[in-house]
């Protein structure tokens, strides 16, 4: 459950994404497209849309 705080960051993806890629892959493009550390989640949500 999430709940909004002011802590909480949630990060949005624009493009659709391959969720075939697996968890490695998914945490390379949070990595590559955002510049973020996708292991260092505290505070902090990913919500990707399926193509």
């Amino acid at each position: 459950m999430i709940t909004a705080g002011a802590d909480l960051k949630i990060y949005i993806a624009t493009r659709p994404v391959d969720f075939r890629c697996g968890h490695n892959g998914l945490a390379a493009k949070v990595q590559e497209m955002l510049g973020l550390d996708p292991f260092l989640c505290v505070g902090r949500d990913y919500v990707a849309e399926a193509p």
